[in-house]
C-alpha cells in the first residue's frame, strides 16, 4: 500500500513537472531565418530557463497555419518582417492585443500597432544606394527625384512583388496622394536600366557591375555585402532629409489570438523590446534597434545618422492593396 502511494505521488509530481514545463515553453512561428533569431532566444533561455521553440517558414504559410489551427493553436507568437505583413495578420484576426507598459515604454508608438496587436523589434531603412565611381552624393536628394530625367537608364529596382517596395509605395501614397505617387512610380519605371531584380543583393551587385548607378535597398543588405567586401564601391544616401525623412520599416512580433501560453509569451516580448535583446538584434543583422535607447553597431553607425519618416509604420498595411494596384498601373512588375 505504501509503495503504491509512493508511485502515485511520484506520478503526480512527474505530471505536475511536465505540465509546468509545457506552460513555460513558448512557441514562435517565425519568417526570419534561424541564425538571426536563435541568438536572441538562446539568451532568453539562458537568462530565465524558459525554453523557446521556433518554427520557420514564409510569412503567408505561417499566417494561414495560425488561422487554420484556431482554438487548437500551437504558436504563442508570430514573428515576421514588414509592417505590411503584421497589419495583414492583424486584419486576419489571428492576433490579440498585448497590453504592456513595458513595451509601450521601450518602443515608440509609430513602431507599434494602435491596437497593440503587434510591436516592432528591429528597424531597417529602405534607402538609396549609389555607385561611388559614377555618382556624386550632391546629385541625390529624394526618392521622388529618382523619377527625373537625370536618372534615365541609371536606376535599378527590386520587384514590386516584394512587400518592402509595397510598403515604401504605401507611404508615398500617404504623403503625396495616389495621382502624384503614380507619376513618381512611372518615372522610376521609365528610368530603369534593366529588368527588375528578385532581391536587394542583386540590385547592389548590379550597381557594382555598372548595370546601373543607383537603386533602392534595405540597409542590412548593404551591410551584408559590405561585410564580405569592405572595398565595395557603393555607399548609402539618406533621402528626404529636408522634408519627411527616410522610409523606415521593421521586423515585429504579435501574440496569437489563441496562444496556449499568453503570459509567458508576453514576458518574452517585453524582454525582446529591452536593451539586452535589442542589442543582439542590432548587432546580428546590422539593423537598427526599435528601442531608441539602444545604439547601432559600430559598422551601422559608420553609415551616418539620418532623420526617419515619422509616419506610423502601420500605414504600410492600411495602404498595401492600393499600393499594389498603383504599382501595377505604373508598369512596375
Amino acid at each position: 500500500m505504501l509503495a503504491s502511494k509512493r508511485i502515485l505521488t511520484a506520478l503526480a509530481l512527474t505530471l505536475f513537472t511536465n505540465e509546468a514545463r509545457a506552460v513555460d515553453e513558448v512557441v514562435v512561428y517565425s519568417s526570419r531565418i534561424d541564425e538571426l533569431i536563435k541568438p536572441v532566444f538562446d539568451a532568453y533561455t539562458a537568462k530565465t530557463g524558459v525554453p523557446i521553440k521556433f518554427i520557420t517558414d514564409k510569412e503567408a504559410p505561417l499566417m494561414q497555419r495560425i488561422k487554420a489551427e484556431g482554438e487548437h493553436a500551437t504558436a504563442d507568437l508570430l514573428l515576421t518582417v514588414d509592417a505590411g505583413n503584421l497589419w495583414q495578420a492583424e486584419q486576419m484576426g489571428i492576433l490579440q492585443p498585448i497590453e504592456s507598459s513595458v513595451i509601450d515604454a521601450n518602443i515608440p508608438a509609430q513602431y507599434r500597432a494602435a491596437s497593440h496587436d503587434w510591436t516592432g523589434l528591429s528597424l531597417r531603412a529602405r534607402t538609396i544606394a549609389y555607385s561611388t565611381a559614377r555618382v556624386k552624393p550632391q546629385e541625390l536628394s529624394t526618392y521622388e527625384a529618382l523619377a527625373d530625367k537625370q536618372w534615365e537608364g541609371r536606376l535599378c529596382l527590386r520587384t514590386a512583388k516584394k512587400v518592402y517596395n509595397q510598403s515604401l509605395t504605401a507611404t508615398l501614397i500617404e504623403t503625396h496622394g495616389a495621382a502624384q505617387t503614380e507619376t513618381i512610380l512611372k518615372g522610376w519605371v521609365d528610368n530603369l536600366s534593366t529588368d527588375v531584380f528578385s532581391d536587394d543583393i542583386a540590385v547592389l551587385q548590379a550597381i557594382k557591375a555598372g548595370q546601373c548607378d543607383v537603386g533602392i535597398v534595405n540597409t542590412y543588405y548593404y551591410g551584408r555585402l559590405h561585410r564580405q567586401d569592405p572595398q565595395l564601391p557603393i555607399k548609402l544616401f539618406w533621402p528626404n532629409q529636408g522634408d519627411r525623412g527616410v522610409h523606415v520599416n521593421l521586423s515585429g512580433i504579435g501574440l496569437t489570438r489563441h496562444a496556449p501560453h499568453p503570459e509567458a509569451a508576453k514576458a518574452l516580448v517585453e524582454w525582446m523590446t529591452g536593451a539586452e535583446a535589442q542589442k543582439i538584434f542590432a548587432d546580428t543583422n546590422q539593423e537598427f534597434a526599435a528601442n531608441p535607447q539602444v545604439q547601432p553597431s559600430a559598422e551601422v553607425a559608420s553609415w551616418g545618422s539620418f532623420k526617419a519618416d515619422t509616419l506610423p509604420v502601420e500605414v504600410a498595411g492600411k495602404r498595401q492593396a492600393e499600393a499594389i494596384r498603383l504599382m501595377d498601373r505604373a508598369g512596375w512588375n
